[in-house]
Parts: structure tokens; C-alpha cells; sequence
């Protein structure tokens, strides 16, 4: 209903809408934080404050209900992270800091470092060939919502989401990690 109101124009909607989804947004940059090596490099607070304000740029609602919504906070968050990864990169320029992982089950690729940005550059390739994918992708490390919460998003089954996600995960790695791919197919 807020949503709703919001893509009407309606700004008060946007007001009463943040107290509602801040909390979950809240968490889930928590978590990016807590496996940043240096956490002052990247608050919590700050990701989703910048993301609040990208979000009120926007004007209007994106999108006709939750699942648009959250999606699109995913790709936001995306892209947050991203320009911070790009950030680091240019004050850092492979200087040695600890890598932490996006997510465990993306162990290769590490939060403020150039495999983000390799990630980025696969995912549009992927969203050229499937953006469902790349939305599975999204929702589960970007936004930080479980298998369940997924696909309860994106209207499939868990197992469903499972599946996506193991074939997501092979291709994302062959594409970032080529070298390691090659090495593995000589032995």
C-alpha cells in the first residue's frame, strides 16, 4: 500500500515506508560490516544511509510491490558496494590489507577488492543472458536475504533458488576465477 502511495507521488508514503524496511536494511549492512577487515573503511549506517538517499532521489516507488522494491534495494546496495570497492581500489591499489569474503559461499570473492569488481562486470554479463539470475544473485548476497526469503521474493521454490544458485555460483566462479578453472581442467 505504501509502495503504492509512494509511485503516486505521494513522498509522505516514502516517510512512513523507511521505519518499516530500515531494521532489515540495517542488518544486512551490519553484516558487510562485520566482515570488512577495517571496519571504519564501511559502516553500517552510512551503507544504509546512502542507500536511504538514493533511494529518495528516486522520487517515486520502483517497482508495484515488495519484491520490486527489495530487488531494487538490492542492485542499489550492489552498487554501493561497488563504488566502495572502487574506492578502496584507488586508495589501496592492491596494498596488502586482509581480503573478507561477500559471502561464504562465495569465498573468492572479497568485500573492497578488485574480485567485486570482477563480480560486477559478470553479473551485467550474466543479466545479458538471464536477469533472474543476476536478481537470485542480488537478493541473497546484496540484500542478505535467505534461500527462503528469496524465493518468497522472486515467487519459485526454495529448491528452485538452490539449483539457480549452484549453477550461479559455478558460472560466477569460471568467470572470475578463470585461471583456477584451467588449472584444475590440466590436472
Amino acid at each position: 500500500m505504501l509502495l503504492a502511495k509512494w509511485r503516486d507521488g505521494e513522498t509522505s508514503a516514502f516517510d512512513e515506508l523507511i521505519p518499516l524496511v530500515y531494521p532489515h536494511l540495517r542488518e544486512v549492512a551490519a553484516a558487510y560490516v562485520r566482515r570488512e577487515r577495517n571496519p571504519d573503511s564501511l559502516q553500517a549506517t552510512a551503507l544504509v544511509h546512502e542507500l536511504y538517499l538514493r533511494l529518495l532521489n528516486q522520487r517515486k516507488a520502483v517497482g508495484d510491490d515488495r519484491r520490486h522494491f527489495y530487488t531494487f534495494c538490492a542492485k542499489v546496495m550492489r552498487m554501493i558496494l561497488i563504488d566502495h570497492a572502487r574506492e578502496n581500489q584507488a586508495q589501496k591499489r592492491g596494498g596488502g590489507g586482509q581480503q573478507v569474503p561477500l559471502s561464504d559461499d562465495l569465498p573468492w570473492v572479497n568485500i573492497g577488492s578488485a574480485e567485486l569488481l570482477d563480480l560486477n562486470l559478470a553479473l551485467d554479463e550474466l543479466a545479458a543472458l538471464d536477469p533472474n539470475k543476476v536478481h537470485l544473485v542480488e537478493l541473497r548476497y546484496f540484500l542478505g536475504c535467505t534461500a527462503e526469503e528469496t524465493a518468497g521474493l522472486m515467487q519459485i521454490s526454495k529448491a528452485t533458488v538452490d539449483r539457480e544458485f549452484r549453477f550461479i555460483r559455478s558460472w560466477l566462479y569460471q568467470r572470475i576465477q578463470p585461471d583456477c578453472v584451467r588449472g584444475a581442467a590440466k590436472v
